[in-house]
């Protein structure tokens, strides 16, 4: 007991007089502790990557790190999260070694695409699987541009897009040309000096890489008239649809053409041809679309049932698309159908329906394009096509609400070309008027 009482005695002796000297050290003397060498720590596990080849499974890659009763268990907990078989080559496979003597296998990390990858974590349990996903923020872009020569090589060359990568700036140009399919064909009717200005959605992830998203707002100038198109999704879906600014739909019941690539028209809608074979004058109640190569997909130009689909001497391969409200498109020329469809066969705008070719009477390969109601022929490049449905009447509220937000992205951030030259001369008259006053 003495002993202990004794030692306490000792400590709180040592502390009073620890204090003490603690006190007695002024504020501008400094205690020389002495300095500590760094300590490296060993990283908790080493991480190899490797990558998918060519005819190389993810099957096939475990094997190169663990056995056969292994694999299999891997395989069975990845299938909770993703298809093996649909691995890609160039898919990164992360495996997860304990640091140490002997090192064990804990984790295998697989990157499906940039924000999904599939953990898989070894437990006493045996293997187990999530999905963690890359955290991203979206944030709005905008971009303008004045055409030169092709609305590819503009948005190519513009400066607003410079920094994209050229994988999300050809989506943003397959974007732009897809909203205004129904008002413009590029080939034909795009001018030098027609003016383009968009604001689009963008993903950035925490690395600082991005991915171009959908086009919210935009507005398209051919030959001064301005097209105008909001993206509005009514049910939050992600199934929302484009409307000019005054709520009516981009869409119209036809597309401007049945080729989406490059082509130009070589003979015109006429009651009176020469025919180049038959060597005499007949009416040609249709459009001919050349300048293709023979084998490019022809796409039926509205939603419909296939009437014919048939051969004949004069069409060759052609189809007949039955559409509401009394129209019909016909197809020639065909080098062949798309397969599975046939008479009764349901198509929707824009599906693909056949192939560009030479048959019947046909002088190099060419799709002869035809367009009637109740029977009479229309030339399908003078037509005025059916509108698409407006904003719905109950939605017409947050139509407004939304469209107003998008419409002002663009005016707020990209002022169009003559509304700044406008802008400019109303400051250098005010300028003249301020000088005039003070003299």
């Amino acid at each position: 007991m003495r002993s202990g009482i004794g030692r306490g005695l000792l400590l709180l002796l040592a502390f009073i007089v620890g204090v003490g000297a603690l006190r007695a050290v002024g504020k501008d003397d400094a205690l020389d502790v002495g300095l500590l060498s760094p300590v490296f720590a060993k990283p908790a596990e080493r991480v190899e990557v490797r990558e998918l080849s060519s005819g190389q499974t993810v099957g096939g890659i475990l094997l190169t790190a663990m056995d056969a009763n292994e694999q299999h268990a891997l395989l069975l907990a990845l299938q909770e999260q993703a298809s093996p078989r649909r691995m890609r080559p160039g898919t990164e496979v992360a495996f997860r070694w304990t640091s140490g003597t002997e090192e064990v296998l804990r984790g295998v990390d697989i990157s499906l695409n940039a924000d999904q990858t599939v953990r898989l974590s070894r437990t006493p349990a045996g293997w187990e699987s999530e999905m963690v996903l890359t955290p991203v923020r979206t944030d709005t872009v905008f971009a303008s541009g004045t055409i030169d020569g092709s609305l590819w090589n503009s948005m190519v060359g513009a400066d607003d897009l410079e920094g994209v990568d050229p994988g999300d700036r050809a989506e943003l140009i397959v974007q732009l040309a897809e909203i205004y399919q129904w008002q413009i064909d590029f080939d034909r009717q795009i001018r030098d000096g027609d003016y383009w200005r968009f604001a689009y959605e963008r993903d950035v992830r925490p690395d600082g890489t991005t991915k171009a998203g959908r086009i919210l707002s935009a507005e398209l100038v051919n030959r001064r008239r301005s097209f105008s198109a909001v993206y509005f999704d009514a049910n939050g879906d992600g199934k929302g649809t484009y409307y000019d600014d005054e709520g009516r739909s981009v869409k119209a019941a036809f597309l401007k053409s049945p080729i989406a690539f490059r082509h130009r028209v070589s003979s015109r809608f006429s009651n009176s041809r020469f025919h180049p074979i038959l060597k005499r004058w007949r009416a040609h109640r249709g459009v001919d679309f050349g300048g293709v190569a023979p084998g490019t997909p022809i796409r039926s130009t509205g939603n419909g049932t296939i009437v014919r689909r048939e051969w004949s001497d004069s069409y060759g391969n052609w189809i007949e698309v039955r559409h509401a409200n009394g129209w019909t498109t016909r197809y020639a020329h065909m080098r062949a159908f798309r397969s599975g469809l046939r008479v009764g066969s349901a198509v929707s705008q824009g599906e693909e329906i056949g192939y560009v070719g030479d048959t019947g009477l046909a002088q190099g390969a060419h799709l002869h394009y035809e367009m009637r109601q109740n029977g009479d022929p229309k030339d399908p490049l003078a037509v005025d096509l059916p509108a698409g449905d407006p904003v719905p009447s109950d939605d017409w509220s947050a139509w407004q609400a939304q469209s107003a937000d998008r419409v002002a992205l663009l005016d707020d951030r990209v002022p169009r070309p003559w509304d700044v030259e406008l802008t400019l001369r109303v400051r250098a008259a005010d300028a003249d008027s301020q000088s005039e006053g003070s003299d």
